[in-house]
Formats: C-alpha cells, sequence, structure tokens
C-alpha cells in the first residue's frame, strides 16, 4: 500500500496519517511460534467510525442491563425480565441480538445459581431469595453490536454466594487491568486463573470472551486461563469482551441435553460471571459496554 492511498482500516484517512506506523511497528516485531503469538487480522482493527458505532449500542445495551437490574425480586419469573429487556431494545432502534441466533429462543440469557451460562428466560423459572443469577445481553444497533453482563444477589444469599459474586468481579476487572497495547491475550487468562485459584475457585475452560462489534463473535477468542506472553497480540483498535466464568467447585461443566443451551457445572456448584466489552486503546482500555 502506497502512502497516499486510503488507509485500509476504512477510516478515509491517507495511509500515512492512519496506519502507517502501526504496519511498521508490527513488520519490526518477532512473534514465537511456540508461545501461539500471532499478529491479529486487519479485518477485526476497529476504525473511530466503528468505535463511535459500538459505543453507541453499549449505551443502549447498558440500558437494558440497567432495566432488567430494577427487576430482579424475589417472585419475579425471569420470562417478564426478557420481555421488557426487549421492548425497550426494540424500542430504541436496536435488536437483540441473542433472538433467534443459531436458534436460541430468547433476547437475554438469565442463568441461576448453578447454570454457568445460556440460561434460557421462562415463565416456570421463578426468582426467589438467596438465589444468585447472571444476565447476559447483546445489542445491536445500526449493525454494531455490544455485549455486556451483570451477577445479581436475590435478597439474603449465602456467605458463599455472595464471596462468589465478588470473586468473578475481581476476576473480569484484573483480567481487565491484564490488557495492555502490544501485550498478548494469554496474559488476560492468566491474571484471571491466578486470582481464582488464590481465591479457591476454579475457571471454566470450554467458554470464554470472544471479539465482538461488527458481528456477534469475531476474533480473537477470550481464553480465561491461560500463559502470559501467549496468543494474539494485542493492539489499539481491537475490541473484545473480558467475561471469565467463575465456580465455586471445579471447573468442569455440561450442557442441557433437552435445550442443547444451559451450561451448568458439572459438580452443580454455583457459578458467577460478569463481562464488559472493552477497547484495547493507545494507552490502555476503554469500556465500551458494562
Amino acid at each position: 500500500m502506497n502512502r497516499n492511498d486510503l488507509c485500509w482500516c476504512g477510516s478515509g484517512r491517507k495511509y500515512k496519517k492512519c496506519h502507517l506506523a502501526y504496519d511498521e511497528r508490527l513488520d519490526a516485531m518477532k512473534f514465537d511460534f511456540f508461545k501461539g503469538q500471532v499478529r491479529p487480522p486487519k479485518k477485526i482493527i476497529k476504525n473511530e467510525a466503528d468505535i463511535e458505532g459500538i459505543r453507541k449500542a453499549g449505551v443502549l445495551n447498558d440500558a437494558a442491563l440497567d432495566l432488567a437490574a430494577s427487576m430482579v425480586e424475589a417472585g419475579r419469573d425471569t420470562a417478564s425480565i426478557d420481555d421488557a429487556v426487549r421492548k425497550l431494545i426494540e424500542g430504541n432502534g436496536g435488536i437483540p441480538a441473542c433472538l433467534n441466533y443459531e436458534g436460541y429462543p430468547k433476547s437475554t440469557c438469565i442463568s441461576l445459581n448453578d447454570v454457568v451460562c445460556h440460561g434460557i428466560p421462562s415463565r416456570t423459572t421463578i426468582l426467589k431469595e438467596g438465589d444468585i443469577l447472571n444476565i447476559d445481553i447483546t445489542t445491536i444497533l445500526d449493525g454494531y453490536y455490544a455485549d455486556a453482563s451483570r451477577m445479581f444477589m436475590v435478597g439474603k444469599v449465602s456467605p458463599e454466594a455472595e464471596r462468589l459474586v465478588q470473586v468473578a468481579k475481581e476476576c473480569m476487572l484484573i483480567g481487565i487491568e491484564a490488557v495492555k497495547p502490544w501485550g498478548y491475550v494469554g496474559d488476560i487468562g492468566a491474571a484471571v486463573n491466578a486470582h481464582a485459584r488464590a481465591n479457591g475457585c476454579s475457571v471454566v475452560t470450554e467458554l470464554g470472551g470472544h471479539g465482538v462489534g461488527k458481528d456477534f463473535h469475531e476474533d480473537p477468542y477470550i481464553p480465561h486461563v491461560g500463559e502470559k506472553g501467549t496468543g494474539m497480540l494485542l493492539v489499539p483498535g481491537m475490541v473484545f469482551t473480558v467475561e471469565p466464568m467463575i465456580n465455586a467447585g471445579r471447573y468442569k461443566v455440561t450442557v442441557d441435553k433437552k435445550d442443547g443451551w444451559t451450561v451448568r457445572t458439572k459438580d452443580h456448584s454455583l457459578s458467577a460471571q460478569w463481562e464488559k466489552t472493552i477497547l484495547v486503546t493507545e494507552t490502555g482500555v476503554e469500556v465500551l459496554s458494562s
């Protein structure tokens, strides 16, 4: 590409004033094949217009999470939360990304107690005192995606449950803190797993975070167990989720054979998860949806 050509990122700026210095830095780097170090594909690097689109989707997604939060109470069925979230998103020009995604029947994932993720909202699933639950929402707005989830506690919960919710949140925050421009994906998992193990918990290995923005699931895959300095290079313009799933017991999970979606801990121990969509910047990270 010539210096005066329009940049490959689609920004509309000349290459020399956009990603030339970025490409030169990448070209000068040496990657360790044995550590799985790879450069990110150009197609996942977001330009300023993309980032603004994802940011706007994040505002609506966060509003949906706020609405869901206001409805969490004993005696509430989870389908009513799902219905309200769908109405809010669609009423503001958005699309619930989960609805009909690969056959998923609802607009949100609401996962209680030993359900790790992909819990399907239902009129017969009634929240009760002592439950912990994750509500996971992804919103499409003007073609851009934002994804986040939060944990909730219904009334007074057990000390074990409250501690797990807190440790899971700390794991997510520590994972985000590990994201540095020109670091590696493995840095995230190394930080998350160390904190979980130090607190007597385990990290689910069969599921992880993912790139997001122009599609629901993009590269890179973000494992929450890893080795520092391994995996894909993290560079400015990458957008992905950090969403460790933390179990009070062992890390193994099972998928419900009847619905094909609901993921539970194999040992029926409690599970908790928090998730944010983040942007890698020149100096660190920016949260786009929380």
